[in-house]
């Protein structure tokens, strides 16, 4: 089934909706995406820019899937990040080079490890991304 997943600021939750229909159909603390797309809409950042909210503009887009041979410390996986106060697109964590495609994706999140701070962090990473 072809989706499209973002994280949900509000219940710090992975939120996977229908590409075809744009509802929301699950909300889950891990997805795997074969051939993803990390799509930025620029009208939706721009609005984040102009007026300091946060909107849905940013998002992963590809097959939802299942695959069990994910290990992050494998060498091929990139881990990737978007802020939309920084970049225009998502980005490599470590050389901030932006990242557009990938092979498969595996979208996870992680408790926090700041005492007192029970919301999850979104980490997402991509096998083979591409600019």
């Amino acid at each position: 089934m072809r989706v499209e997943v973002y994280f949900n600021l509000h219940k710090y939750v992975w939120s996977v909706r229908s590409a075809r229909t744009g509802r929301v159909i699950l909300h889950t603390d891990k997805v795997h995406i074969r051939n993803p797309e990390f799509v930025v809409r620029q009208a939706g950042r721009e609005r984040v820019l102009r007026e300091g909210k946060k909107n849905v503009h940013a998002f992963v887009r590809g097959e939802a899937t299942y695959f069990d041979d994910f290990d992050p410390n494998y060498l091929d996986y990139t881990l990737v990040s978007y802020n939309p106060y920084k970049f225009d697109t998502f980005v490599d964590v470590y050389d901030t080079t932006p990242v557009r495609t990938a092979k498969r994706a595996f979208l996870q999140l992680q408790p926090s490890m700041v005492v007192g701070d029970w919301r999850n962090r979104p980490y997402l990473y991509a096998e083979g991304a591409k600019s």
